[in-house]
């Protein structure tokens, strides 16, 4: 590939890396340099403050075109994606009826989600597909039961005509090694024969080009809280694991290769999730090629990418419209071959028509007004993403070696290797959120003060997903969602308040007017995560005043709101007027908190408080039980 350097504005004298450090660091004004600029991520490798063309030098991948191997930049020369939705399937006529009504409505792939007592006969199948056009719209089985076996169906059906199979896309998401890690046992029984049935699917399964028979449920190690770096990972060694075992049962590389589907969650790093699906499809390619296949179409990684749920929230549920769009955006641009955007109130309900329609909506969007679908990697080229790619790169790669160095993907889950990298991440990540290092909208900060949930929600919503049956071999991922404790510390007191008075926090503002009115807002917040309600006030002359105000408006909780100066005046006064029944608080960890704590006062919150935990323990003190 040719390169060639134009200078845009020749006028312009070029300035070298070391003038703008120099520039940097005279701007920080003696600030440290990587505390102020540099994000440490969860990756495990730092991201600068910018990048420039000299940081692209050493990428070989970058002179491979679109379609060109290991397809960094796509599988395809062109770009376009379909858009997915998935229907569960509680009777054939009636999923026909509704994929039929989706068709006509922007959507050209279709999931159908079977639950375990289905066992789908072809006339079923009949009956489901009726009226579809095969060769025009790509379909999707999901089950996790041996019992619900579609892939012998299918094939027949698509035998039996009218379809010409060559133009036939499919996929039947067996994948025995997600049933192990999310239920502690092989469905089929034992080892031998999972893998076994398994090879029989895809042998089956190969009569049609189109059709991909495993699935890599790599999403369920991003809903459990495992980082960008750690689902890629571990699905590739997943992928790797099945590549292993069906090469042993007789398969060629590029047979079994061309059998699987990744299934990927989107998370809501924009960027990271755009050049980690650039950096999968790198790896993807490089380690089919080292199991010997030889057909470049069978080193390309088919990834379909889905809204996760790590993010998502029961509470200000509209605010998921807006993680979607960008998740979807991120995947779109990443390359991947379909998405699903989840409709925003599928957390805690079947979702409606209106929330279906806008979860497609999102999707054609981006397609027919964006036009995203009209530029090949448009990220292609950028400083930035080139250099997260290159990282991603290196530090899945790394933690896939060292999941290889245990035996592989099983041995390592067998270990309990896997399960313990993301529970200490998923625990981190947990932290954050409770610390509020990291932020979700409307649960761990700026929560709407009037928003409750006056019907009852299954408890299962805000739980995690344990699927561990009675005989379990491994220990088992339980995927969760991050704002879930908050959420139900949330719904406990909505629920405490139909039958009781909802409690109540009041600012008691006194003193300097910036301090008072910045700790009371940021007081406000942190009771209303859980649901209480909240007083503020313009200010009060007196500790007394302020008190009697407070009994007035029947508040349990009383949260004075000063300046660090003025605590140690007007505490020492408020504490021996307090009653028993009353919960005073100090927004601030003043100097003189030893002092304060002395005189009393034993709660104070601020910025470095562990929200979730503190919340729990005033919830009990005000006896609030679910």
């Amino acid at each position: 590939m040719t390169k060639t350097n134009v200078k845009l504005f020749a006028e312009f004298p070029e300035v070298t890396t070391p003038q703008w450090e120099e520039k940097i660091l005279a701007d920080l004004k003696g600030k440290e340099y990587e505390k102020a600029l540099v994000w440490r991520t969860n990756e495990g490798f730092s991201v600068r403050p910018y990048y420039r063309a000299e940081n692209l030098e050493g990428l070989g991948y970058l002179d491979a075109a679109p379609g060109e191997f290991p397809f960094v930049r796509g599988n395809e020369a062109g770009h376009s994606w379909l858009v997915r939705q998935d229907i569960v399937v509680t009777g054939f006529a009636e999923a026909n009826k509704k994929a039929l009504e989706v068709l006509g409505k922007g959507v050209n792939s279709l999931g159908f989600i079977f639950d375990c007592s289905a066992r789908p006969a072809i006339e079923d199948l009949q009956n489901l597909l009726k009226e579809i056009c095969l060769e025009a719209a790509e379909i999707n089985f999901v089950c996790s039961c041996r019992n619900c076996d579609v892939t012998g169906a299918f094939t027949e059906l698509v035998k039996q005509g009218p379809w010409n199979k060559a133009r036939v896309t499919a996929s039947v998401n067996n994948d025995p090694l997600c049933v192990l890690m999310l239920k502690g046992r092989f469905e089929e029984g034992n080892e031998p024969e999972a893998f076994s049935q398994l090879a029989e699917k895809v042998k089956s399964g190969s009569s049609i080009p189109g059709m991909r028979t495993v699935g890599v449920n790599g999403k369920f190690f991003g809903h459990s809280g495992a980082s960008v770096v750690q689902e890629l990972a571990f699905s590739l060694s997943m992928g790797a694991e099945y590549l292993t075992r069906l090469t042993a049962a007789g398969l060629t590389p590029d047979e079994a290769a061309k059998a699987v589907k990744f299934n990927f969650s989107i998370s809501n790093n924009y960027f990271l999730e755009i050049a980690r699906l650039r950096a999968g499809r790198y790896l993807w390619a490089h380690i089919v090629k080292a199991f010997g296949a030889n057909i470049p179409d069978s080193m390309k990684m088919m990834v379909h990418s889905e809204t996760g749920m790590f993010n998502k929230t029961v509470y200000d549920p509209y605010v998921n419209l807006l993680r979607t769009q960008t998740e979807a955006m991120s995947a779109a641009l990443g390359g991947a071959h379909s998405i699903t955007v989840l409709p925003f109130d599928a957390l805690f309900r079947d979702p409606s028509e209106f929330s279906e329609r806008i979860a497609r909506n999102q999707q054609i969007l981006l397609k027919e007004e964006s036009n995203i679908d009209k530029v090949t990697d448009a990220a292609g080229g950028s400083y930035y993403i080139e250099n997260l790619t290159a990282a991603l790169i290196g530090q899945v790669w790394k933690l896939f070696l060292e999941t290889g160095d245990r035996g592989g993907f099983l041995a390592a889950l067998r270990e309990g290797f896997i399960q313990k990298q993301i529970s200490e991440m998923a625990a981190r990540r947990d932290q954050n959120l409770a610390l509020r290092r990291e932020n979700l909208l409307g649960i761990n900060q700026f929560p709407n003060f009037t928003e409750t949930i006056r019907e009852e929600r299954d408890p299962m919503v805000f739980q995690p997903m344990d699927l561990t049956v009675k005989d379990a071999e491994v220990e088992t991922l339980k995927p969760y969602r991050s704002g879930q404790h908050f959420e139900a510390l949330r719904y406990r007191t909505d629920q405490y308040a139909l039958t009781h008075k909802r409690p109540a926090a009041f600012m008691l503002t006194m003193g300097n007017l910036a301090m008072r009115k910045a700790r009371a807002q940021f007081s406000c917040n942190f009771f209303a995560v859980a649901g209480f309600e909240v007083i503020d006030n313009n200010g009060f002359n007196s500790a007394e005043e302020g008190l009697a105000a407070a009994r007035d408006a029947g508040a349990g909780i009383i949260v004075v709101c000063s300046s660090d100066e003025e605590y140690a005046e007007i505490l020492p006064t408020l504490v021996p007027l307090m009653r028993k029944e009353e919960i005073l608080v100090v927004a601030g960890n003043p100097a003189c908190r030893p002092q304060l704590e002395e005189a009393g006062v034993k709660n104070f919150i601020h910025v470095r408080s562990n929200l979730l935990q503190e919340l729990t323990q005033f919830q009990a003190s005000l006896t609030i039980q679910s």
